[in-house]
């Protein structure tokens, strides 16, 4: 009966029903897909990144001049960070985990390899203490050895004998076994063979929301990267981070002061640094949800509570036949549950709906079966919380004033 009621009553009030439960059909469809991508955006922010990043940092060197022996500079300035006390490993670079530039090739399990068959794969140059310098997991197989180890120009065409991959590098290429001992080829006929696996590390331009599919399709290639302007990746024990990173520049203008050392950075900075509009993009979505959610709040309590102005007299009425307080409560959340109850299923859909269409046109990851039905939740249960107050005037009615139209 109370059900037969309530339909009937909703049907005089047509108008205040639909909007509110249009509203929630939209807040539901909004707070989904903002779920989704703030979810998005922190699982890539918190995703590792496969090097010991609290006691690693970063510095770029840049000689003046035009100096004809950079190899024995790199050598001499490797063999220096090296030798400072608290320092694990030190290598030289073009780029080096989200730093959002470095150095990539094609890698194609075929000699005669087209577009269609070879992957731009990152790469990173190191020597025999590149594992110690990033501190990496090998996975499977072996680091290289010192007398694989040549020297790269930016111009260089070489194609290295050995190799090491990522354990998601070895799956994407050689899904059918191990990939130690396979051979991959670089732009070129020449074979370049697996000589190990490590299990992670992340592309230069893994924080760029577009290079998603890019994350950690990556290798090492055996070499002392040389150029006037590159990285100096430095890792240190742990709790001598900030003094290794003092050192290190007065180390290295004491051997050369005609040189110019900036963005000395920790590598949690780059990290912050690279995620900064992911982390403002999360903020500024969980306001909007926070605001929208609060806007239909208010008007859940605006709408019952002009009901319960329209309905002093018939509540009045009710409760001088007996009505408890618990039954006018029970009465108006039983209202806004049907009210709100329609307008979350209605949600549903066009969150599944938009998050098609974004997944279409913005990559989006498709919306999991757990944020539709934590969005409705959340929406469901702030409309019956927003109720209690206009609710309980309701109920704080006296019968007899009520019955007299006051």
């Amino acid at each position: 009966m109370e059900i037969v009621s309530i339909s009937a009553s909703l049907r005089h009030n047509k108008a205040g029903a639909v909007l509110i439960a249009l509203q929630i059909a939209l807040t539901v469809a909004i707070v989904c897909n903002t779920l989704a991508i703030v979810k998005q955006y922190v699982d890539q922010i918190e995703r590792p990144s496969g090097i010991d990043e609290p006691n690693i940092f970063t510095l770029h060197n840049q000689w003046l001049g035009e100096p004809p022996d950079l190899e024995a500079r790199v050598q001499g300035d490797l063999a220096a960070l090296r030798s400072l006390p608290g320092v694990v490993g030190a290598e030289s670079g073009s780029g080096f985990p989200l730093n959002a530039g470095g150095t990539s090739g094609f890698f194609s399990r075929h000699p005669d390899q087209h577009y269609d068959d070879a992957w731009n794969t990152a790469v990173y140059y190191v020597d025999e203490q590149g594992q110690a310098a990033f501190g990496v997991k090998l996975v499977a197989g072996r680091w290289f050895r010192a007398d694989e180890i040549g020297v790269q120009h930016p111009s260089d065409p070489n194609i290295p004998a050995v190799m090491i991959i990522t354990q998601w590098a070895a799956r994407f290429f050689f899904p059918d076994g191990n990939a130690v001992g396979q051979v991959l080829y670089l732009a070129s006929p020449t074979p370049s063979r697996v000589v190990g696996v490590v299990e992670r590390i992340e592309t230069p331009w893994a924080g760029m929301r577009h290079m998603d599919g890019f994350v950690e399709r990556s290798a090492f290639l055996p070499y002392r990267f040389v150029n006037n302007g590159l990285w100096y990746v430095v890792r240190t024990r742990p709790g001598q981070r900030a003094a290794v990173m003092k050192a290190a520049q007065q180390k290295l203008f004491a051997m050369t002061p005609a040189r110019i050392i900036d963005s000395v950075t920790p590598f949690s900075e780059t990290r912050q640094r690279i995620y900064a509009r992911g982390r403002s993009s999360s903020l500024m979505l969980g306001t909007l949800s926070v605001l929208l959610l609060t806007v239909t709040a208010f008007g859940v309590v605006g709408l019952t509570s002009y009901w319960v102005a329209q309905r002093r007299r018939q509540i009045g009425m009710r409760r001088a036949l007996g009505a408890r307080r618990v039954d006018i409560l029970s009465y108006f959340h039983t209202e806004n549950l049907l009210v709100a109850g329609t307008g979350a299923v209605l949600g549903i859909g066009l969150c599944v709906a938009g998050n098609l269409w974004l997944a279409q046109r913005l990559a989006l990851t498709r919306v999991g079966v757990g944020y539709i039905g934590s969005a409705a939740l959340v929406v469901l249960l702030l409309s019956q919380l927003a109720v209690i107050w206009p609710a309980l005037r309701a109920a704080s009615i006296p019968p007899a004033i009520a019955s007299r139209g006051l």
